[in-house]
């Protein structure tokens, strides 16, 4: 059986035989007057079970091995991919979609990479730390607070340099993505304190979801402890989302915190250390406390 993938631009061959696959890309392969390139023969034997005893099945696309050892998220991969910075065995790689196999030679921006271990690292940063290297404005940045030489993390997910409490670094692209993308709804937990109270009419306001700058900002609630003081939970964190709101209710943001990710609470970790997560702990993050 023959068939087009229009996603991909890829021509694929399965032969009725128990292991054999023969896909990818590199040699012209031409079919009933389609024509695609096709690297090698793969089987479905040419599987690799790695460590945290997840089994990783090969062929598997560029973006997710990218992202499964620790570049960036699979969507941030896809980007350096386009970008030209992605060699397959020497080839420069700029269409997304191609597949890649255990034995090849995969480099990003010169570096080779691999499936190594990952890394789940719970920090309670502290405020004045930027959580992106990439910003060559920064001063400070939350990676040189954690103690890992060669080990290359970022953050699932984000807090503003004036933002503090829990951060998650991994490189794990797979599982940041499940942490922060908006339909596997992983609620967050703030502590917010302000300059003055928000008056509840105006707190209704917000739990109702308000426009700023063209976007609309809906918590998931938002309960006041007591004045001045508020819990915001969110399962989306737009752009300084929290600040945005308070803004909007004449406000400033004097303490924003971030108190759990899921079921994972922040606990009694002192601000500006880390420790590794447990397996029950990584599983606690992607699940709501019910």
């Amino acid at each position: 059986m023959f068939f087009l993938s229009a996603e991909y631009n890829i021509i694929e061959q399965i032969i009725p035989l128990p292991d054999l696959i023969i896909c990818h890309y590199r040699t012209i392969f031409v079919l009933n007057g389609f024509c695609a390139d096709i690297m090698r023969v793969t089987t479905n034997q040419e599987k690799v079970l790695d460590k945290n005893s997840e089994k990783i099945e090969f062929p598997m696309r560029l973006a997710r091995f990218m992202s499964l050892a620790g570049v960036a998220s699979r969507r941030e991969s896809e980007t350096q991919i386009t970008s030209g910075k992605v060699k397959v065995n020497g080839e420069t790689i700029t269409v997304n979609g191609c597949k890649v196999n255990a034995a090849d030679r995969i480099e990003v921006d010169g570096k080779i990479i691999s499936l190594g271990r990952r890394y789940y690292i719970m920090l309670n940063k502290p405020p004045g730390y930027t959580c992106t290297a990439a910003d060559p404005y920064a001063e400070k940045i939350v990676f040189e607070l954690v103690d890992l030489p060669d080990v290359r993390l970022f953050s699932a997910g984000r807090l503003d340099r004036d933002s503090e409490g829990l951060l998650i670094l991994t490189n794990d692209g797979d599982y940041s993505a499940r942490l922060t993308h908006p339909r596997y709804n992983i609620l967050k937990r703030y502590h917010v304190e302000t300059d003055r109270p928000i008056p509840e009419d105006i707190l209704d306001q917000l739990r109702r979801g308000i426009v700023d700058e063209g976007e609309r900002l809906v918590p998931e609630s938002i309960v006041c402890k007591r004045p001045c003081c508020y819990n915001f939970v969110l399962n989306e964190g737009k752009k300084r989302e929290i600040r945005r709101m308070v803004n909007y209710a004449e406000a400033k943001t004097l303490v924003l915190r971030r108190l759990s990710i899921g079921a994972l609470e922040l606990g009694e970790l002192p601000s500006g250390k880390w420790r590794e997560l447990s397996q029950d702990e990584i599983d606690a993050s992607l699940q709501n406390i019910s």
